[in-house]
């Protein structure tokens, strides 16, 4: 008598696909199969969710049989970035009941992990709800029930969902607290509002997405919330627009707001403890527009200024002028650069350097972005009469050996910054100029004199944040010798020894790219460029006398960069100026 074939066995009692696939594979016998499902079906749940809850294959055995089965890969979720995966691609609804997440989109197909490729009526699903092929990935079926849990509804939903139509806010939850707010956060009934939830989950969602500012907008009939992740704004909610208001009142609340005034902007703090060991700042402002208030939270992690100066992105060259600089014992350091390229952190990067027992520091800001235990730091307040040339003027009188300015705005701030820098005080701020060379004649129209300016300024460093490719799927680029050329690249340099490389996109990055790289200018002021400027020289005679002494414009040091393979030409053509 033949022998009967595992499959054909199973397939004569009606086992689902996986069941048989995994008889077939010799992980499951018969009998054992059939009763997994009858337990499935008196159950009412899947054959899956009872054959991993049973135990009689684990999540990993599965997922690699499934691979080896039907010839698809095999994904590790705990090695995927899951702030990174798409939203919105596919209802929830259907992720959620047959345990799916998509990871990415390429052309017109979906790639999605599953951890079981067999069931033909989730692909025909996902089919027509998209109108997209399928692709599958395998994945561990534990691992998927918890990416699904936590990632599928997205905060659009979720709001929906706390809301419902007949909601109402409770005035009490939110106004009531603002007298009562102390500095462990709100009482439970607040805690318990839906507004709160909401507002947490948007923050934690920010900081897991490495964003830098959350902003809320509201509109005549909409409201939207966009996350600024790699200097891009990407929408990531449409909440009701019904929940504007309270939700203004909740974060004006805890950032120390007047809750009461609606019609002037305001600027406020706020603090969220994500875990035992790590607070993070919000620096909070409000604009008030045509529908409502706009409200901007920027993300002040501190563990960014403990970063190190060696993973700002400053080449060798530039990190050793940087160095000799705010080592000297007196003089005037400026970073200069538009708002949102890193000024501050590179500021406090050098300050963490410097912070010493035996060293006395003092900061003036507008506001402080970011604690630093050891360093005496001045929030401005005009209102009072704080202003930066008064904290300077105090500042001077408190036996300081360095000085922060926040920034130089005024030539009365100025004026006492380069006094200081002058006698024996090593000052640093920042300017908003295009690059180092006309930040000097900056400083000349503010009225300066040139002496002071060519007797305090020591170094001045330009820069720009670019977006990093993501090296995970960068692929090189054929790009045409003449436009390398027009980029700024010598003739010299276009010799086949490099590979430019250009974003494609997969499910850890954004686009093809994941994080940023500093682009930087970093000039010391020479006896030659001191002449000019005593000579009251133009901004160009000051930047061709810095490439003479070998100083990169900051085109040249991205051009740098996009050789190094971290970033691509359009990034850098698209954030420098020639």
């Amino acid at each position: 008598m033949a022998a009967v074939d595992p499959l054909t066995e199973a397939s004569a009692v009606a086992l689902p696909g996986l069941g048989r696939a995994l008889v077939s594979a010799g992980k499951l016998g018969q009998r054992a199969a059939e009763d997994i499902y009858k337990k499935a079906q008196a159950n009412r749940t899947s054959f899956i969710a009872e054959l991993t809850g049973s135990g009689a294959v684990s999540a990993a055995d599965l997922a690699h049989t499934m691979s080896g089965a039907f010839g698809a890969p095999l994904v590790d979720l705990d090695a995927i970035d899951l702030q990174r995966l798409p939203r919105g691609l596919l209802d929830t609804k259907i992720c959620q009941a047959y345990r799916v997440v998509v990871l990415s989109k390429r052309n017109n197909r979906l790639i999605v992990a599953t951890a079981d490729p067999s069931d033909q009526q989730c692909a025909e699903k996902i089919k027509f709800a998209t109108q997209m092929g399928v692709d599958w990935v395998i994945a561990e079926y534990d691992k998927l029930s918890k990416v699904v849990e936590a990632h599928a509804t997205t905060a659009t939903e979720a709001m929906d969902s706390i809301i419902g139509d007949d909601f109402e806010f409770d005035e009490s939850t939110i106004d009531s607290t603002a007298g009562e707010e102390d500095d462990k956060g709100a009482t439970s009934d607040v805690e318990d509002a839906p507004v709160v939830k909401f507002l947490h989950k948007m923050l934690l969602d920010a900081i897991g997405a490495r964003a830098s500012d959350l902003h809320f907008e509201p509109y005549e009939h909409t409201y939207r919330v966009r996350f600024r992740i790699d200097g891009e704004l990407r929408e990531i909610a449409s909440p009701p627009v019904a929940i504007k208001d309270k939700l203004a009142s909740r974060i004006k609340v805890i950032s120390r707001m007047d809750i009461s005034e609606k019609r002037v902007p305001q600027d406020g703090r706020m603090k969220l403890k994500v875990s035992a060991d790590r607070v993070i700042d919000f620096r909070v402002s409000t604009l008030p527009t045509l529908f409502g208030e706009k409200i901007v939270i920027r993300i002040l992690d501190p563990s960014s200024a403990r970063l190190g100066i060696d993973a700002l992105g400053y080449e060798p060259e530039e990190k050793a002028r940087l160095m000799e600089a705010i080592g000297r014992p007196y003089g005037m350091i400026l970073v200069t650069g538009p708002t949102g390229s890193g000024k501050t952190v590179s500021l406090y990067t050098c300050l963490n350097l410097l912070n010493k027992p035996g060293v006395n520091i003092s900061t003036a800001e507008d506001p402080a972005e970011i604690n630093l235990p050891g360093v005496n730091q001045v929030n401005v307040n005009d209102k009072a009469g704080l202003t930066f040339a008064a904290a300077l003027k105090s500042f001077l009188r408190q036996d300081p050996d360095i000085i922060m300015v926040g920034e130089i705005r005024d030539l009365e701030t100025a004026d006492i910054a380069i006094k200081a820098a002058q006698t024996g005080h090593l000052v640093m701020s920042t300017l908003h100029t295009n690059d180092a060379p006309t930040t000097l004649t900056r400083m000349r129209n503010m009225g300066i004199a040139p002496f002071n300016i060519a007797s305090s300024v020591i170094l001045i460093t330009a820069q720009r944040l670019a977006r990093r490719l993501c090296p995970q799927c960068k692929a090189p680029q054929d790009i045409p010798y003449e436009t390398l050329i027009d980029a700024g690249f010598k003739e010299e340099e276009v010799d086949g020894s490099w590979t430019p490389y250009h974003p494609v996109g997969c499910s850890a990055c954004n686009n093809g790219y994941k994080g940023r790289v500093g682009i930087y200018q970093v000039m010391p002021i020479s006896e030659d460029m001191q002449r000019i400027i005593l000579a009251d020289g133009s901004a160009l005679e000051i930047a061709q006398q810095a490439k003479i002494e070998g100083v990169r414009s900051l085109r040249e040091s991205g051009l740098h960069k996009v050789k190094m393979g971290l970033t691509s030409l359009e990034e850098v053509l698209a954030c420098t100026n020639e």
